[in-house]
């Protein structure tokens, strides 16, 4: 089975992406999701996550108030690193059972969606890259209307990525995500039809 890699900044356009794939057909796994999932409260990375953060980084329920910790990542590059080297393995392991389980259906073709996907060291897990790219502006307009974070936030979290400029020197495909819908769903199925082993069928 061939694995697509989809990647970008935050508010770039790739969870977009994601969905017009699998309109088109190709499951898609956001591993953006899983990172979630797998520090549910009470599972092992819940418990390293409020061991190294401490009881701040848990809400009133129980979960892990991930709005406090996203707040306090994207300020602190050491903690940052702490997080991820708590998260991205386990991660890793949940994305790599979920294509196991979709190469066992018998999928040609499936794809990964990772704003970290680079960073994390995932690349020899995908066959091609996607890196989805938009202007800044439009990405600061675009989160303060989804996530209602001010201009100053917007620029914070795009500080603490890797530049789009570095993820897009290691696109196979770079997804210019600088117009209107329609016109990114047409690029998405312009790559489609034309990806390399889309259609062999062979589980491997």
């Amino acid at each position: 089975m061939r694995v697509l890699g989809i990647t970008g900044n935050i508010g770039s356009g790739k969870s977009t992406v994601g969905l017009l794939l699998r309109q088109l057909g190709c499951p898609v796994v956001d591993a953006d999701l899983v990172a979630h999932r797998v520090y549910r409260r009470g599972s092992r990375t819940w418990r390293q996550v409020v061991e190294a953060f401490g009881s701040h980084a848990v809400r009133g329920d129980g979960a892990i108030d991930r709005t406090w910790l996203g707040a306090l990542v994207f300020a602190d590059v050491r903690a940052r690193a702490r997080l991820n080297a708590i998260v991205h393995p386990a991660t890793r392991r949940s994305v790599q059972r979920r294509l196991a389980a979709l190469r066992r259906e018998g999928h040609g073709v499936a794809a990964i969606e990772a704003t970290l996907l680079i960073e994390a060291g995932w690349l020899d897990m995908v066959n091609r890259l996607w890196v989805v790219a938009a202007p800044e502006d439009a990405v600061v307009e675009r989160l303060g209307r989804d996530r209602q974070l001010d201009e100053a936030e917007v620029r914070v979290r795009l500080a603490a990525q890797m530049p789009a400029r570095a993820k897009m020197a290691r696109a196979d495909d770079i997804i210019y995500n600088d117009g209107n819908r329609d016109e990114l769903a047409a690029r998405v199925r312009q790559l489609w039809d034309t990806l390399p082993g889309k259609d062999e069928t062979a589980p491997d």
